[in-house]
């Protein structure tokens, strides 16, 4: 996938997994998904998403780092254009929830995509290929 166009809301396992050497290949691909990232600025996050990862790297990974380095890793990634949860969000991602079936923590990181506006978002929880409103959805481990 083309990284330079577009906007690319990012879920957390994504993220995770380029933070995380010990997941092996997906820690290969991940990393070079956010280094592309990084390079065009085209990535989003959530307030979700840094929370969630903040947990998984500090507490919940094979190899867990110390909170001091996941707060590092997470003031770097705060200078991406970052999606607050609001009250607005959490009622849509309700509905996001009733129209799509899907579970309340992906249809708020659904939702937080929706609203930023974005392109793609790049999870390997939903289902690959599906456009849902404006946002294609792409897991970047069957390409």
């Amino acid at each position: 996938m083309n990284y330079t166009r577009g906007r690319f809301f990012v879920d957390t396992n994504l993220l995770v997994y380029a933070y995380d050497s010990s997941a092996g290949k997906k820690w290969e691909l991940a990393s070079a998904v956010i280094s592309a990232l990084w390079k065009h600025r085209t990535g989003i996050i959530s307030t979700q998403v840094v929370q969630e990862l903040f947990v998984a790297l500090a507490q919940k990974v094979a190899d867990p780092i110390s909170p001091k380095k996941a707060k590092e890793i997470i003031a770097d990634l705060l200078h991406w254009p970052l999606v607050v949860i609001d009250a607005d969000n959490i009622l849509r991602a309700v509905d996001v929830q009733i129209t799509y079936r899907l579970s309340f923590w992906d249809s708020l990181i659904l939702q937080a995509a929706i609203s930023s506006r974005t392109d793609y978002l790049l999870s390997e929880d939903l289902q690959h290929g599906q456009v849902i409103e404006s946002v294609t959805i792409v897991n970047p481990f069957l390409e």
